[in-house]
């Protein structure tokens, strides 16, 4: 055949194995299986060398590479253990495809190491048998029966493998692709590679490129180029698979960024609604104590003066002793709406501050219940905005109210840490405890977990909460200092402008 035409198939049978190496190489790390990972590791490598080798043959062929006979061999040894290095590579490449775990895949590396130790016997006995003129010819032989021919099927097996794995992941284009790949192969193994060299080796003395090139006008190697170019064309195609994973994640994860965004719009909305009725809750308290407390309070007092106004001319004692109850009830009734306006906003916050507050309320916890309540401040208290001394005395609030009803303690502790870079208040108590995974959030005191938690999230801060049934229960609010102070400059500039 013309050496003209053997040349430009050498070359591109080179560039098509080359090309596939360089593609598997830069397109490696997208994939996210990592058994596929691992099976192209391998496949990039037989690549690289085997596109060499095919140009170094090439450039034997056009006379760019010419050594003397004492060279000779040396060269065919270089040659031929590049072929052989190529064909393990591709015998793995196939055998990694079809391991399914990382056990197996352990297990398959032996088969390129089994491979590997026949040929090298095979060459050890034909070397014995044959005459030296006659080994180069019979060592290529010998290496395409063993290596190529076994290589380019397994590949072509784990090829179909992967096209059933791509279908079962719901990419069947993909497969198709793997599927005219494993084709491409056992074309390239069973056919291209079963025509050898001509030589002493049995079947080659008859099965050979020469008999190919007879039947069918044209050499083996344009059948081998072509199929090498079949198989680049369908390994590039099924690795596009890589970039539609990738799509598929981006989308999943977008997918997933927006049901939590309509999980927490959801969650705002039934805590808005949640903070509408307590409102109403509450002012129905308030309504219902000064009606029940207050009122009433007035009501005697008002008719307490009528009487002390009737009576006052004809029994100067009595008015005075009924003066007397009436300055009790007023002051009864002041200390009540006291009270009502300290649940309301205590006035201590903006007075003394929030430990002062902490601890005031700690005494009357002590005063209108069971429970023990001690305050630790930890840290030189620091001026902290309103809104967070109100987040913080709130969540105590809310905390100890929860323990009171449903703890069943005897003893809390309140502890106010000013650090260095947040503030946090933390409550904890030895009452029964509760398993934070069945808590209801239709319950009344979930509705309390999670606003506490909501007001802790609006000022950049975190809620902790830990409980253990029958271990008691801690509840923790930290809110970063650089939080505030970006929150302050806002408001500034808001003014400012």
């Amino acid at each position: 055949m013309d050496v003209r035409a053997l040349t430009i198939i050498y070359f591109f049978y080179g560039l098509a194995f080359f090309s596939m190496g360089l593609a598997v190489f830069l397109e490696l790390e997208q994939c996210s299986d990592s058994r596929l990972r691992h099976a192209l590791r391998p496949l990039a490598v037989f690549g690289f060398i085997h596109g060499i080798h095919e140009w170094l043959e090439m450039f034997a062929i056009i006379g760019f590479i010419r050594f003397e006979d004492a060279y000779l061999m040396l060269w065919e040894g270089v040659r031929l253990t590049l072929l052989a290095f190529s064909f393990l590579s591709l015998a793995a490449f196939g055998s990694s495809l079809l391991a399914r775990d990382d056990r197996q895949r352990r297990f398959s590396l032996l088969l390129p190491v089994v491979m590997v130790g026949v040929w090298a016997l095979g060459l050890f006995v034909l070397r014995g048998i044959y005459p030296q003129i006659e080994m180069i010819n019979i060592a290529d032989v010998w290496t395409r029966y063993t290596l190529a021919i076994p290589a380019a099927i397994f590949a072509s097996i784990g090829l179909i493998f992967q096209q059933r794995e791509f279908r079962r992941a719901g990419m069947a284009q993909f497969g198709r692709d793997s599927l005219w790949a494993a084709i491409a192969f056992t074309w390239y193994g069973l056919v291209g590679q079963v025509f050898t060299r001509t030589s002493p080796l049995p079947f080659s003395n008859v099965i050979n490129q020469a008999l190919f090139f007879e039947l069918f006008g044209f050499p083996v190697q344009l059948l081998r180029a072509t199929a090498a170019i079949v198989a680049t064309i369908f390994v590039i195609r099924f690795m596009r698979s890589f970039e539609f994973e990738t799509k598929q994640q981006i989308d999943q994860l977008q997918e997933a960024r927006l049901a939590e965004s309509r999980r927490r719009e959801a969650l705002r909305g039934d805590l808005l609604r949640r903070v509408v009725e307590a409102q109403e809750s509450e002012r129905q308290r308030i309504a219902r104590e000064l009606h029940d407390e207050t009122g009433q309070a007035l009501t005697a007092i008002g008719l307490g003066l009528r009487g002390v106004t009737t009576n006052f001319r004809h029994d100067v004692d009595k008015s005075a002793h009924n003066l007397r109850q009436l300055e009790g009830l007023v002051t009864q009734s002041l200390n009540e709406l006291q009270r009502v306006i300290a649940d309301l906003r205590p006035s201590h916050l903006d007075d003394l501050g929030l430990p002062a507050t902490l601890r005031w309320y700690a005494v009357d916890i002590r005063n209108r219940s069971t429970l023990d309540v001690n305050v630790v401040v930890i840290g030189e208290e620091r001026p902290l905005p309103s809104e967070v001394k109100t987040t913080l005395f709130r969540v105590t609030q809310e905390a100890l109210t929860n323990t009171i009803k449903h703890a069943s303690a005897t003893n809390a502790k309140i502890r106010l840490v000013y650090g260095g870079q947040n503030v946090s208040v933390r409550i904890e108590d030895d009452g029964c405890g509760f398993d934070i995974n069945r808590v209801d959030s239709s319950n009344q005191q979930a509705w309390g977990l999670i606003g506490m938690e909501e007001r802790a999230s609006l000022l950049g801060g975190k809620f902790i909460l830990s409980s253990v049934p029958g271990y008691g229960t801690v509840v923790e609010v930290v809110i970063p200092y650089e939080q505030q102070i970006e929150r302050e400059i806002d408001e500034n500039s808001l003014d400012d402008s």
